[in-house]
């Protein structure tokens, strides 16, 4: 066959092509494949304890016990009748067993100005978590969420995130799970001014380059559409390839910032969708995880029932929608939380095994999956295992592969690994 391209033609075109290559590589690398939580928790710092999880855990299903029970409970908050058996017993042990997922001590919002005592609460907050992840008590992801960065703030923000990060080294080391989170952030600038942040404290303390990731809060209207006309969330990843864990969504913050009254302040508010559709563009392949915001709508006293169906809704529509975590206030809105999350992934899952089952043995079904639709299944089957949804056993009789090879799958750069493992 004739051949029309020289050596130097393709040397060219690799050239032209360097930076589009770098871009790919370091900014759109793809998931990692790691858990994501289903949800953050998140309490005031001076009052976690390192039976936190445990007592929020408890209180939540003496709500379930109180309701009925968690069958009653589920079908009360409309969970389809053929997964209420599947789900229930199944969120029973999660409460007992592993109530929160991710939890994050609170210097921001729900801990307010208190000067400089709040010294005193950070010495704590570390010492306490330290002890919490030291005894097995502490839940898998867990950090602090320290003041803002703008100007009548930063000084004592940044003063809780080193004392935090120091106090977690003087006890014995950084839990596997830290998250730190950065609120209100308006401009990629702050962004960039947190990365100085931690590549100071990575180098003090001899932490590894990367060490210290963080997740950013989007809840001012200039970050999703900034001055120049730009939304300065596609520049995120840019500025910070490797550095951001995540972005979360708040609620009430967002839409008061943006004036709409408070009876109206939603995650389900049309505003809200715009701000995370955008939020969805702009990290889409980069690995940088989503979550919702919060219902401040809570299920305690007579309005409870009508509380927890709304809460079980919303988680529902998130997860629809491509949001697989979300912010939760009270402890009895866990049990909505996994029925919902629970009931999402039971509902899905048969369709989906099926399907990777037909596309791992190239076989003809009623759907022609592509590699990217499997990847989605992939990660779709593997969230509900991390989330304790589904059983790797069933993975293996379902589909024939063992979650390794799922992982694998799930993750664009893995996916010809896991057909080989397969």
């Amino acid at each position: 066959m004739r051949s029309g391209l020289s050596d130097d033609d393709l040397a060219r075109i690799d050239q032209h092509l360097a930076t589009t290559d770098d871009l790919l590589d370091t900014v759109y690398p793809g998931d990692s494949g790691a858990r994501q939580p289903v949800h953050t928790v998140y309490v005031p710092a001076d009052q976690f304890t390192p039976d936190f999880a445990a007592q929020w855990g408890a209180q939540a299903l003496a709500a379930v016990e109180a309701a009925g029970g968690m069958e009653a409970l589920a079908a009360q908050v409309g969970i389809e009748p053929g997964l209420i058996g599947e789900v229930a017993g199944r969120v029973a042990r999660k409460l007992s067993t592993e109530p929160i997922e991710d939890l994050r001590l609170d210097f921001e919002d729900g801990y307010g100005d208190r000067g400089d005592a709040e010294d005193t609460d950070v010495a704590m907050a570390a010492s306490k978590v330290s002890d919490a992840v030291a005894s097995g008590s502490a839940p898998p992801f867990i950090g602090i969420r320290f003041k803002c960065f703008e100007k009548p703030m930063r000084a004592r923000g940044l003063r809780t995130l080193d004392l935090f990060i120091g106090g977690l080294l003087d006890a014995g080391g950084l839990p596997d799970g830290l998250v730190l989170t950065l609120p209100k952030v308006t401009t990629t600038a702050q962004v960039e001014a947190m990365i100085i942040a931690v590549e100071a404290l990575e180098r003090v303390h001899g932490l590894d380059a990367g060490r210290l990731r963080f997740e950013v809060q989007v809840e001012t209207p200039q970050l999703v559409l900034g001055a120049d006309g730009r939304s300065p969330l596609a520049q995120l990843p840019v500025v910070a390839p490797g550095r951001i864990s995540g972005l979360h969504y708040g609620t009430y913050d967002y839409s008061a910032s943006l004036g709409i009254a408070a009876g109206y302040q939603s995650m389900e508010h049309p505003a809200a969708d715009l701000a995370k559709e955008i939020m969805q563009l702009a990290v889409a392949g980069t690995g940088i995880r989503l979550s919702d915001g919060s219902t401040n709508i809570l299920p305690v006293g007579e309005g409870a029932a009508e509380a927890w169906a709304l809460h079980a809704r919303l988680v529902r529509r998130s997860l629809e929608r491509g949001f697989y975590q979300g912010w939760d206030l009270h402890p009895h809105q866990l049990v909505t939380r996994y029925l919902a999350t629970y009931a999402f992934y039971r509902d899905g899952y048969t369709d989906a095994a099926a399907r990777l089952r037909t596309y791992l043995a190239q076989e003809e079904g009623a759907v022609m999956d592509e590699p990217a639709t499997a990847r989605a299944l992939a990660w779709f089957v593997l969230r509900g295992v991390q989330c304790g949804a589904i059983d790797a056993d069933e993975v293996a009789a379902d589909i024939g592969i063992r979650v390794e090879a799922l992982t694998a799958l799930a993750h664009p750069r893995l996916a010809d690994h896991a057909l080989a493992r397969a």
